[in-house]
């Protein structure tokens, strides 16, 4: 954990640097100066040397997508493997931030340094804002060293970017990392097509919760719009449906297609264990593969470079339900 002396603070927008405008708060450009003077006023806080930049055009992270997260990879990438960066701190919207930590956290496995992502539930200068503390508190953090890879720093912890999920929509204390059971054989030797340095590409996921009326129809609606990977929701350990033969065919059919199908519990505190019940058993046999205890901002994040790593659906299958960098065992 090496302090770190040349940090490269990356702008995307958010709440953290928003201005009032004639409709509301919107991202607003501007930042390093108004970051500039803050750090001027108490120069006794802990801080790396760092420089500025910007993604433009800065973001409600409301309006994140994926072609935003692989512009946050490439600028990352551009900062510490051509300009010699030793850390990274994100500056990213409190919505979706959780999201980000998390598919970062698959898109740059293997990164040499730190990267910290934090925002703010208050906008920089707005009364009792929590927007310098959290940002103060990234620079402290990253000047005392942090590990290698993807972090989120919030209301004064450092938390494991592929754990954490956002939990108040108005307190400061709004991130936690989730207290849920994480099992599953650690992956030993990164593939190559999933270091950082390799390409990744938009893909077409869906998450789609189980519920108690869900239809065959609505189920095939969405594992016939060209997704490529689908994320279910299921019941407490893994459970779904295991009555009705026609929901299970749609998955079947799916699956035998190509479409990657797999499982997290939708209980804020569970994981998947199919083994307990017979209607999880009915959904392992199909081929669904246990996500555990990841969240579903880390499955999702997972899925996505994984799939977009141009893998097969054998081996995204395979690295699922396998840890690669803490999201399912500590």
């Amino acid at each position: 954990m090496t302090p770190s002396q040349n940090l490269l603070v990356l702008y995307t927008g958010g709440t953290i640097g928003m201005e009032m405008s004639e409709s509301g708060l919107a991202p607003a450009s501007g930042f390093e100066d108004r970051l500039m003077a803050e750090q001027a006023l108490h120069p006794e806080r802990p801080a790396p040397a760092w420089q500025f930049r910007e993604l433009s055009p800065p973001i409600d992270s409301a309006n994140m997508r994926q072609a935003n997260w692989l512009a946050m990879r490439e600028a990352i990438i551009q900062a510490v493997d051509e300009d010699g960066f030793d850390a990274v701190l994100l500056l990213h919207g409190t919505d979706t931030l959780a999201y980000s930590a998390a598919a970062l956290s698959f898109l740059l496995l293997g990164i040499p340094v730190p990267v910290v992502l934090t925002g703010s539930m208050l906008p920089a200068g707005a009364a009792g804002s929590d927007a310098w503390p959290n940002l103060f508190g990234a620079l402290a953090a990253l000047s005392h060293g942090c590990l290698p890879g993807v972090h989120l720093y919030f209301n004064g912890q450092l938390l494991h970017g592929a754990r954490t999920s956002k939990m108040k929509s108005e307190a400061f204390d709004a991130f936690i990392n989730m207290a849920r059971v994480r099992h599953g054989q650690h992956e030993e030797h990164l593939p190559t097509a999933l270091h950082y340095r390799q390409p990744r590409r938009e893909v077409v996921l869906a998450v789609q919760p189980l519920f108690p009326g869900l239809t065959t129809g609505q189920l095939r609606a969405v594992l016939d719009s060209g997704v490529e990977a689908l994320l279910l929701e299921c019941y407490g350990s893994g459970t779904g449906p295991s009555d009705d033969p026609e929901f299970l065919a749609v998955l079947r059919e799916a699956r035998e297609r190509g479409v990657v199908l797999a499982a997290i519990s939708q209980c804020p505190l569970g994981h998947v264990d199919f083994e307990v019940y017979a209607a999880g058993s009915a959904l392992a046999e199909i081929g669904l593969i246990s996500g555990g205890g990841m969240t579903r901002e880390a499955a999702l994040g997972k899925l996505f470079s994984l799939v977009g790593s141009g893998l097969s659906p054998s081996e995204i299958e395979r690295l699922f339900a396998h840890d690669l960098c803490g999201e399912m065992a500590d």
